[in-house]
């Protein structure tokens, strides 16, 4: 089967699970619609009333009812049972003129006890067929009615109108049942069981507002280079510019500052210096191709020309189509499907406006542009050996085209002049001269201001000098731990800015080497633990790298591989040893100060997704993808471990635990959504009643590649794979 035959299937597929979801959702809606409108019924009966009134004292708190629907587009995972939504949206919610409101917090149950949820505010009366009078009453019972089964009735009745916006809105549906003294949620159609704290007798008294604080980011680690090229270049301003995760930085190394701009919603690919830009001001100016690229954008170009007044985009579908752009118009001008080979790179040529040069595997296309018609052609190698890539393309000053290839050759292609009388279509560009450039791929070229060029090797990790007539002048080769040359562009005076295949910038020339300038992990990061008092935490990935960061001067302290993939870490409370997690179910106690092995331990051949010290430093809780948490003894400063036993209760994976202030109980979250308060001494199962304290760790369901913990009252840490 061809590519493009399994990309066909694969979109299919999508399709049909995105039908399959959507059924589910209204399947969810109608079930649970039912389910509580019988709840209700039962409830109203005069044999339930009786009991009720002969339970005197001893009844439930109270009951109520409230609701919230959160949209989340992004899982599909099935449901296995009944859920109920309201029509009134936390994005509704949170447009609410009320100030100070939380959407996310269930309210008063005396504020729904008589009351119940309407249809949607934003769908109006002639989208349901009915009048304004009606659609009122409908979204307040009479007085005589409500908080009895007709005004329930009223408010069911109403939800099959709604069942196609909410299968296309819901992807999370959140229940709050107040009674017994708990709450009862079901999320993705999963029962949950929130218990509420046996000193609250209402919820108004323990109520609080939001917090005015907000959360700025300071400072951003890494750089994405591994599978990135030319992504690294110097602004007028003196700031580097990269990007990693959905976080584009401008760095100012000489005084150690990070500007960042945060306007992408998901990772940055690719980017391109337009020769106007200055950098100062980080506002938007346009946002282009909204509903047009499929799977992303592979490459990007200014013109240069006519001063950067369109833009070239590759995207990242199965055709990889090439548009042009009046990007400040947000208007497209051209599109073309390119080819189903991979398009590594697409740049306009400086001279001549209606030329774009696309490279990728095995190809390069010379595309003539006029108007909204782009007309290729294909470079033709003939003698000279093809290519499995053509990696990267620059152009000469007089301006022949360089292209760098998978085999280290340098290949300048020159217009054919005799190749197509004028008139009838595109002159073809033909080879006319052919360098040895690198041992390996030849990732990257940068003509400098000078008109000599740059060259950055793949195998021999080299970066070459060379004249205006190809003639190599120096070179340097960068340690191998650090990697491949990705990128290389001018820094000031006579440095040069590198970016590396192991996520490194760095800065220096020829003369005096080459200093680390930014560096972080190199595969998704999924471990991270502060330090107890000093500004320093920890981070360990899937690369097998743990490293200890200064988080004031922003600088790496130490770092050491590990032996198998790192997934959690914590710090003992006294600061002096440090816990890291495997995905085999072994872990490590490491020295904090000098690295060195303290000692090594196995729970199980699964996961381990999280570990945490208890407050006194006494015990060691770790959780593991064997649904179970493991308990340790811990003495001697974190150097000394014996097996206390293990919590079992859970149903799926361990994703958060924490312990509470006096160590004697431990909360903890799994995989579907279940929350377990585990009272350890008395045999380590889950417990069936409220605990009422403070964890200090945003725990977040689902969320197993990003996590946060809060250091202190200052500084908040987030990783991202």
């Amino acid at each position: 089967m061809s590519g493009a035959s399994v990309c066909d299937v694969n979109e299919r597929l999508s399709a049909l699970e995105l039908r399959v979801q959507q059924q589910e959702d209204e399947l969810v809606v109608m079930k649970a619609a039912m389910a509580d409108a019988l709840r209700r019924l039962d409830m109203a009966t005069p044999r339930k009333q009786q009991e009720q009134q002969r339970g005197g004292k001893g009844g439930p708190l109270r009951e109520a009812y409230s609701m919230s629907c959160i949209a989340n587009g992004g899982t599909t995972r099935k449901r296995d049972s009944a859920s109920f939504s309201r029509k009134d949206t936390l994005s509704s919610a949170a447009k609410s003129p009320r100030t100070g409101h939380n959407p996310a917090r269930p309210r008063s149950p005396r504020r729904h006890k008589d009351s119940c949820p309407g249809p949607a505010p934003h769908r109006t009366a002639q989208a349901t067929g009915q009048s304004p009078t009606q659609r009122k009453s409908d979204r307040r019972p009479p007085p005589q009615e409500r908080g009895t089964p007709m005004a329930h009735n009223r408010c069911v009745a109403a939800a099959p109108s709604q069942r196609k916006f909410l299968s296309e809105q819901i992807k999370l549906c959140v229940c709050f049942f107040f009674s017994e003294g708990n709450i009862k949620m079901f999320m993705r159609g999963r029962p949950i069981t929130m218990f509420i704290p046996s000193d609250v007798e209402n919820y108004d008294d323990v109520r609080t507002e939001l917090p005015p604080e907000r959360l700025k980011l300071e400072w951003v680690y890494g750089y994405r280079g591994r599978d990135c090229r030319a992504n690294v270049c110097l602004l007028p301003t003196g700031e580097m510019v990269y990007f990693i995760a959905s976080v584009v930085i401008l760095f100012n190394y000489e005084e150690r500052t990070q500007r960042h701009y945060l306007g992408h919603t998901d990772c940055v690919k690719c980017s391109q210096e337009w020769t106007r830009m200055d950098g100062v001001s980080l506002s938007t100016l346009s946002i282009i191709g909204s509903g047009t690229f499929e799977r992303g954008v592979g490459s990007l170009a200014f013109s240069k020309a006519d001063s950067g007044q369109h833009l070239s985009v590759i995207d990242d579908s199965n055709d990889h189509m090439l548009t042009v752009w009046e990007w400040q118009k947000k208007n497209k001008v051209a599109e073309i499907k390119t080819t189903n080979e991979l398009v590594l790179a697409v740049d306009f040529h400086p001279t001549d406006p209606g030329t774009i040069v696309t490279c990728g595997k095995s190809h390069i296309f010379f595309w003539t542009w006029s108007g909204s018609s782009l007309i290729r052609k294909q470079g033709i190698f003939g003698k000279y050996e093809k290519p499995k890539f053509v990696q990267c393309v620059s152009f000469l000053r007089t301006g022949d085209i360089l292209t760098g290839d998978s085999g280290g050759i340098l290949l300048v292609w020159t217009r054919n002049a005799s190749d197509t009388p004028p008139g009838k279509g595109p002159r073809a560009f033909q080879i006319v001269r052919q360098v040895k450039g690198h041992e390996g791929s030849v990732f990257c070229v940068c003509e400098m201001r000078s008109g000599a060029l740059l060259t950055g090797g793949g195998k021999d990790h080299k970066i070459i000098l060379w004249d205006s007539e190809l003639r190599p002048e120096r070179d340097v080769q960068v340690p191998d731990q650090l990697g491949t040359i990705r990128a290389v562009s001018e820094g000031k005076e006579e440095e040069l800015l590198v970016g590396t295949s192991r996520n490194f910038i760095l800065r220096g020339t020829f003369n005096d080497g080459f200093l680390v300038q930014v560096q972080g992990h190199t595969d998704e990061l999924w471990g991270l633990a502060t330090h107890p008092f000093k500004d320093v935490f920890l981070t360990c990935a899937q690369d097998r790298l743990m490293c200890l960061w200064n988080a004031t001067e922003h600088t790496l302290i130490w770092s050491r591989l590990l032996e198998e993939h790192g997934h959690c870490a914590d710090f003992h409370p006294s600061g002096a040893v440090v816990a890291i997690g495997t995905h085999s179910g072994k872990w490590y106690v490491l020295d904090a100060e000098s690295t060195d092995l303290v000692g090594i331990h196995t729970d199980g051949n699964e996961q381990l997704s999280v570990m945490r010290y208890s407050v006194d430093g006494s015990l060691l809780a770790v959780g593991s993808h064997d649904n179970f948490i493991y308990l340790y003894n811990v003495s001697e400063r974190g150097r000394k471990y014996s097996r206390y036993g293990k919590c079992s209760g859970h149903s799926s994976y361990i994703t958060h635990l924490d312990w509470s202030p006096d160590n004697n109980f431990i909360m903890s979250n799994s995989g579907d959504y279940e929350i377990l308060y585990c009272d350890y001494k008395q045999g380590g199962r889950g417990l069936a009643a409220a605990i009422s304290f403070t964890f200090s760790v945003f725990n977040m369901n689902n969320i197993s590649s990003e996590l946060q913990k809060i250091c202190g009252n200052k500084l908040c840490f987030y990783g991202r794979d």
